[in-house]
């Protein structure tokens, strides 16, 4: 929660609703949401780590076309700590997603 106003500023995040302070039972259930759009392969959420520490740093979120065939939609974001890996992990996810995802297209905002 100490990175909401660094997220929200976040290219991808525009309308200041996300994130929010949760209580520890709205935050399980975001969890649940998330593992249940993995299952269903609706949506795919990583956690992003520090290899060195294994901290969490960030996310990543992928949502792929909906029955239009439109592009793929891709959010990430880094805790405030690590704003100067923000542009590393954009520069990583758009490449993991060029070569190893098939998309016709990938809508992720420029950094």
């Amino acid at each position: 929660m100490s990175s909401i106003d660094h997220i929200r500023s976040t290219p991808g995040f525009p309308d200041g609703r996300w994130p929010r302070e949760m209580t520890l039972e709205e935050n399980l259930a975001d969890l649940r949401r998330h593992a249940a759009d993995f299952a269903r392969r609706s949506g795919f959420t990583y956690t992003v780590l520090d290899a060195a520490s294994g901290e969490i740093v960030g996310c990543v979120y992928i949502y792929p076309p909906g029955p239009d065939g439109s592009g793929v939609d891709v959010r990430s974001w880094v805790r405030s700590d690590r704003a100067q890996l923000d542009r590393q992990l954009y520069d990583a996810v758009l490449e993991w997603l060029r070569t190893r995802w098939p998309f016709s297209a990938v809508d992720y905002a420029p950094r």
